[in-house]
């Protein structure tokens, strides 16, 4: 397992208090995934869903297509950091109490390529098939913003597969549990079967580290419940 750690954008204008009040200890997910707020309440931290776009909200939604020539971690960590400033812009834009905004980004790959959520039923089928018998890598990274301040964390964790007949391949599609995840499948789903060996973080591969996002907060002065 690989974790990473960096801090971005100019040097804020309350750096002799970088941490938040805690008063303003609760923040907000950027994302909706129900995994993530049940990892978020594994770690005891409050948290409130940041809704959707409206259309008064100005600025460009998180163009998740890889770029050309751009490898799985610039990819992920681009993608997590545009999450996560989309989600302070909503905040400013709607006045809502200033809290800072966590986002993450999963994505799968095998070597340079990237597997992300398939488009149809098809792209799932070709997907599981490529990673059947053989391993790859998933990449998940979370993003913390509060004022100018974002500190990033990546999580790698490598995943086998066991050799995949086409018939339960065909099945496991036609569940639909494959068409909203990364790589078409999901760990606590019926895919945990799959999985023969890994190396890393499990809710990291589930879509949210808990050792990573638990250190990323703590940087900020939000704690767990231990």
């Amino acid at each position: 397992m690989t974790s990473i750690g960096e801090h971005e954008g100019g040097i804020p204008s309350y750096r002799k208090k970088p941490n938040m009040p805690e008063a303003q200890s609760r923040i907000y997910l950027a994302s909706r995934s129900p995994r993530r707020r049940q990892l978020l309440d594994q770690l005891g931290v409050e948290h409130e869903v940041l809704t959707q776009r409206i259309k008064a909200e100005r600025g460009p939604d998180v163009d998740e297509a890889p770029l050309p020539g751009e490898k799985p971690r610039d990819y992920v960590l681009r993608v997590c950091r545009d999450k996560a400033a989309g989600g302070w812009l909503r905040v400013v834009q709607r006045k809502l109490p200033l809290r800072g905004v966590l986002a993450a980004d999963t994505t799968v790959c095998i070597g340079d390529e990237i597997l992300g959520t398939p488009v149809d039923a098809a792209e799932a089928m070709d997907f599981l098939a490529r990673l059947s018998g053989r391993e790859h890598e998933v990449l998940t990274a979370v993003a913390f913003k509060f004022g100018e301040r974002m500190e990033t964390e990546l999580s790698a964790t490598a995943v086998r597969f066991r050799p995949l007949e086409r018939a339960e391949i065909e099945r496991y599609v036609a569940s639909g549990e494959p068409m909203d995840k990364a790589g078409a499948y999901g760990i606590q789903g019926h895919a945990g079967t799959f999985i023969t060996e890994i190396r890393g973080s499990y809710s990291g591969v589930m879509g949210l580290p808990l050792y990573e996002t638990a250190q990323l907060l703590k940087r900020f002065g939000i704690g767990s419940i231990v």
